[in-house]
């Protein structure tokens, strides 16, 4: 008896469509609503919580909801294309999905507003997990490398765009288009997928033979993982006895998951597909990817917005023109590139590219204005263009597209793991970056300092009036932790370095793309008997 199903996981067919520009075009809105949806939120948080008057607790929690349950999904969705179809999968999903992105501004029930979070944020898990299922089940091998491209444009694209969105509709059209944005869009994904998608059997066999427990404990245990992660800054890690219980509880469940994994009968996502070398150095990768760009897209708005006082609306040239524009070049340069050199040499590109960008950003001092960050802004896009997209091609190249069922359940959990174990550790590596800094910068000042005292005469004068002693200290205080911040905003670049160094020192440990459609000579020496991989099985 053969171990390849049993240790892929089910095979994954499907029907090449006769409208690869409508799918594409499916696959390019999907892509985005979810990178730009989340990095909307995100953005746009402090405007939500004011219109609903949330205290920072609730806020922090409500960003929570509104993320943690893509991942409990995620992993499954490719189990359900398989077995279900496009069509079935995402359409429904569409349509519902806008119905709860126009109900939530105008709901005004705590508890509602919980639970319709929750409920948009797991069928949001559908989109990109779909995006990848049906590059590979629907699309000609002569769109795949398009494809990839689309799935990879989100992350540039949707960090920078997102950023953009958020200032136009805070300050002409109204928070609201935080959510009624998918409103116009999903609908259009759907009608697209009504007419491009072919029409498929539900595959009875996989159905019948489900790894319903399997799903259960990854999803359950990555999303008990993320919500520990994500409280983690703000409940001080494992000083909070619900982080610890929700780190520990999501570790035994993914035990649990991978021990189920090696005794069923049909395992759906066994864990031996990220045991060879080159995939589970490229998810390496695609961690020291995250950190490396998550530097910048922490602190550049942050400086701008907490130092210097910007609203993003005052922001939005700098990405226009640093990111939004240039990425469509990058995007189309790496494909040029993919067609001819090594994936490799793609992902060292990227990876250095970010690297100059964040040494460049640690030069951070407090007179700096946008304009003096675009060249990291463009350093970082065109690394993020060449690296994610490189390191995608890769893991796939070195995967049989026929079990891309399993290697895209561990796609996800990389994915939105990463995102959210970056976000967590950055955010704490700031706070105490700072107070660090502020405890260096206040150690010299004393109540005996002269220089104080010079500092607060001569603001004192300037100020004038009953309440100039207060106003003077206040200023010198404020002055005092926006150089803190300043010089934490550094340290964070300086990391973000660090982790691109590191992603290279792991590229150079990388084996050879096996030859395959996504390899650079495929298209000059195809096989003789060139069959598309997903009508196998």
């Amino acid at each position: 008896m053969s171990s390849a199903p049993r240790a892929f996981g089910p095979l994954t067919s499907g029907t090449t469509t006769s409208h690869p520009i409508l799918i594409v075009t499916a696959l390019l809105l999907a892509s985005f609503v979810v990178g730009f949806d989340t990095r909307v939120f995100a953005v746009g948080l402090p405007d939500i919580r004011g219109a609903y008057s949330l205290g920072f607790d609730e806020a922090s929690w409500l960003s929570t909801v509104a993320n943690a349950p893509q991942i409990l999904i995620s992993s499954a969705v490719a189990w359900l294309v398989t077995v279900f179809g496009v069509r079935r999968v995402m359409i429904p999903t569409t349509l519902v999905y806008a119905g709860i992105s126009l109900a939530i501004p105008m709901v005004h029930d705590g508890t509602a507003l919980f639970v319709l979070h929750a409920a948009r944020a797991l069928l949001l898990g559908v989109f990109i997990p779909a995006t990848i299922m049906v590059i590979f089940r629907n699309l000609d091998m002569k769109y795949w490398l398009i494809g990839l491209s689309i799935y990879a444009l989100r992350v540039p694209l949707s960090q920078n765009l997102g950023f953009v969105l958020v200032g136009i509709y805070d300050d002409y059209l109204g928070w609201q288009w935080v959510y009624w944005q998918d409103v116009i869009v999903t609908p259009i994904i759907a009608l697209l997928l009504i007419i491009g998608a072919p029409k498929e059997e539900i595959n009875i066999g996989l159905l019948e033979g489900a790894d319903w427990g399997g799903m259960m404990l990854l999803g359950c245990s990555m999303t008990m993982v993320y919500v520990g992660l994500d409280q983690g800054n703000r409940l001080d890690w494992f000083n909070s006895g619900i982080v610890t219980s929700l780190l520990a509880g999501g570790a035994l469940l993914f035990i649990g998951f991978l021990i189920n994994e090696s005794v069923v009968a049909n395992p759906w996502a066994h864990a031996s597909v990220i045991l060879s070398r080159n995939i589970g150095i490229g998810y390496a990768i695609i961690i020291a990817f995250t950190f490396a760009s998550s530097g910048a897209s922490l602190s550049i708005p942050g400086f701008l917005q907490t130092v210097v006082g910007l609203r993003p609306i005052a922001i939005s040239e700098l990405y226009i023109f640093g990111a939004v524009i240039p990425v469509f070049l990058f995007i189309v340069l790496a494909i040029f590139l993919l067609r001819r050199i090594d994936a490799r040499l793609c992902i060292m590109m990227g990876l250095t590219a970010m690297a100059l960008g964040s040494l460049w950003g640690s030069d951070l001092t407090i007179t700096w204005a946008p304009l003096n960050f675009l060249p990291v802004v463009l350093l970082h896009t065109a690394g993020q263009s060449f690296a994610f997209f490189a390191t995608v091609v890769y893991l796939i190249a070195n995967s049989d597209p026929k079990r891309s069922t399993a290697v895209s359940a561990y796609i996800q959990v990389i994915r939105l793991g990463s995102v959210e174990l970056t976000l967590s550790l950055l955010n704490t590596w700031l706070r105490q970056r700072e107070q660090y800094h502020s405890n260096i910068l206040t150690g010299p000042i004393s109540s005996s300092s002269g220089s104080l005292h010079d500092a607060l005469a001569n603001l004192e004068t300037l100020f004038g009036g009953h309440h100039g002693s207060l106003k003077a200290l206040t200023t010198v205080a404020t002055a005092v932790r926006a150089q803190a911040s300043v010089l934490a905003y550094a340290d964070v670049f300086i990391l973000s370095f660090c982790f691109a160094i590191a992603g290279i020192a792991l590229v150079a440990c990388m084996g050879a793309m096996p030859f395959g459609p996504l390899h650079p000579d495929f298209r000059k020496n195809p096989p003789a008997a060139d069959a598309h991989p997903a009508s196998a099985g």
